[in-house]
């Protein structure tokens, strides 16, 4: 009875490791069989998850376009909607297009549902609740979701269909595009945390980063859009446009893995911008409370606050979901190139500059503070920059004499186009204005707008 309460009591407070550890000794069997459950657990929590997930954005974007969503399957609020779907897809015939590369188009499926569960072995949970805190946990990340992009080349190439070819290079040029930005963000809460360990940065939080680079945050999760192709950058899978993107050529089960693995990197970005920007499982030193007889229940807590943020920021990515439209792939590029990329280097340039010249004994706020100060002035300099840019592109086509300017000719209501008013602007001759008395407005010219080239 006494071990049933204590196991009970283990649960509860996420210490089952601990709970084995005492019971079954700590020899390599021990922590081998701790460390097979702990990938076992976390491997089905991310793949169910997603059932939940699906239901979840289907509810939500039709709410905010004014429809009912999932109804039927499952009760009134169609719960089971989702639950269908996937007996669908696994009862789907398994196909294999003729001249397609067996070994790649088969494999590609499964290597994208692995590269989006390996991120997760440094996600922090909670308070010792983690696959492994490794010292260069980010570089981990950003190195499996690099490889990520060549499971959609592979899947692309090895279908044999020029449509999933085109597909697929666009998703590398846009994912491998936004990947310099992101990685750029990614170092400002590294060196305000002085550490790559994700575990190491939420320590380092006793304010969230977010309070100190908001700007960062921002690219952050702009890039993160884009990596996980949620709109407006799902050029991944534009359908009308290429069809279906890189996996048209796949069906059934096969399919779905594409489409789970794009379920899991979202809520998986997700908990990563918590655990970088918004403190992780933090949540006012309650998640280190332990109790009388030595259960570390904040834990518990932890786990609770982690999962509230991830979830109300997995909402944002379901809110622009439904409300922006999608970009065409030159303004994708453009706007990373030209603009994200940039604006990232002077933001980490300043960040890493400012950062040294704060004294060490500077406290949490003054650090804040200044770093606040820094994000807010590169804003607005950046807004003003954008600002006058948008005049001068208003101005480039409304009138000037430059490509994408527009020229403003003058006609002669008296020779009906055909005297030398009609050619002054372009070289033929000036222009000339005849007496019109008064009668017309702008003494007789009217004005015509046509497109310089």
């Amino acid at each position: 009875m006494n071990m049933i309460i204590d196991l009970l009591k283990s649960l509860i407070s996420l210490s089952l490791g601990d709970f084995i550890r005492r019971n079954f000794g700590t020899g390599p069997g021990t922590e081998l069989l701790i460390d097979i459950g702990g990938v076992v657990l976390l491997s089905t929590f991310c793949l169910l998850i997603v059932i939940f997930l699906i239901w979840l954005t289907r509810k939500l974007v039709a709410r905010m376009q004014d429809r009912v969503g999932p109804n039927r399957v499952g009760g009134r609020y169609g719960l089971l909607q989702t639950v269908a779907d996937v007996v669908k897809l696994l009862s789907k015939e398994i196909i294999h297009p003729s001249g397609a590369d067996w070994l790649s188009y088969n494999a590609a499926p499964i290597l994208t549902v692995i590269a989006a569960l390996l991120v997760w072995a440094v996600m922090p949970f909670a308070p010792g609740v983690i696959g492994v805190d490794l010292n260069i946990g980010v570089f981990y990340i950003m190195a499996i979701s690099s490889a990520s992009v060549m499971v959609l080349l592979l899947a692309g190439w090895g279908s044999n269909n020029k449509y999933a070819l085109l597909g697929a290079f666009r998703a590398v040029a846009q994912m491998v595009s936004y990947e310099v930005p992101m990685i750029l963000a990614l170092l400002v809460p590294v060196i305000l945390a002085r550490t790559m360990s994700t575990d190491g940065i939420i320590g380092a939080q006793d304010l969230p980063f977010i309070l100190f680079a908001p700007v960062s945050a921002l690219i952050f999760y702009i890039s993160t859009l884009a990596e996980t192709g949620r709109t407006p950058f799902d050029l991944l899978e534009a359908e009308s446009e290429i069809v279906a993107g890189f996996h048209i050529e796949y069906g059934g089960m096969k399919f779905g893995m594409f489409f789970l693995a794009e379920f899991v990197n979202t809520l998986f970005w997700s908990g990563i911008f918590v655990t970088l920007y918004l403190g992780g499982y933090r949540f006012f030193g309650l998640e280190n409370w332990v109790s009388a007889d030595g259960y570390p229940y904040g834990r518990m807590i932890g786990l609770i606050a982690f999962f509230a943020k991830t979830f109300a920021l997995y909402f944002v990515y379901d809110w622009i979901r439904g409300t922006l439209p999608r970009v065409r792939v030159d303004q994708i590029l453009n706007f990373n190139w030209k603009f994200l990329v940039p604006l990232s280097l002077v933001l980490i340039f300043f960040v890493a500059l400012v950062d040294q010249f704060i004294p060490d004994d500077a406290g949490t706020v003054t650090r804040m503070v200044i770093h606040l100060v820094l994000n807010l002035v590169i804003a607005a300099l950046t807004l003003e920059f954008l600002r006058r840019r948008g005049r001068q592109f208003r101005q480039e086509m409304s009138g000037g004499d430059g490509p994408g300017g527009r020229e403003v000719l003058y006609s002669d209501p008296d020779d009906h186009g055909h005297g030398p008013a009609g050619h002054g602007p372009t070289g033929h001759g000036p222009t000339t204005t005849p007496d019109d008395h008064g009668d017309m407005p702008l003494g007789g010219r009217e004005p015509i707008t046509v497109p310089v080239h």
